[in-house]
């Protein structure tokens, strides 16, 4: 597995925007994409800083997903409202997964 984690600064008063990103986002997934799972947070000392951990079954599907074409072309919405409500470029970490429990 391979996931990144992706840090953005929400503009001050965008709260309400946030589920319309998150629609806008699943809309543009594709069956097959190699995506296992997403999880959307909000630091507590700081509720301007919004992560996002992506989860994929490699980093190979995750790269092929980004070029995807079908999906780029539903990006469009997405990257409108991300200018709208976050304060400059998203912030990237890659990570390999090296355990994962589910309790």
């Amino acid at each position: 597995m391979w996931a990144q984690l992706i840090m953005m600064r929400l503009k001050p008063g965008k709260d309400a925007d946030l589920p319309r990103l998150y629609e806008e986002l699943r809309a543009t997934e594709q069956p097959g994409s190699g995506l296992l799972r997403t999880t959307a947070f909000r630091d507590q000392n700081d509720p301007s800083r919004i992560y996002h951990l992506v989860v994929f079954e490699s980093e190979e599907k995750a790269r092929q997903r980004e070029e995807d074409s079908r999906r780029q072309e539903g990006l469009s919405a997405a990257r409108a409202t991300m200018a709208e409500i976050f304060e400059g470029p998203p912030e990237f970490v890659d990570l390999t997964v090296v355990e994962e429990n589910s309790y």
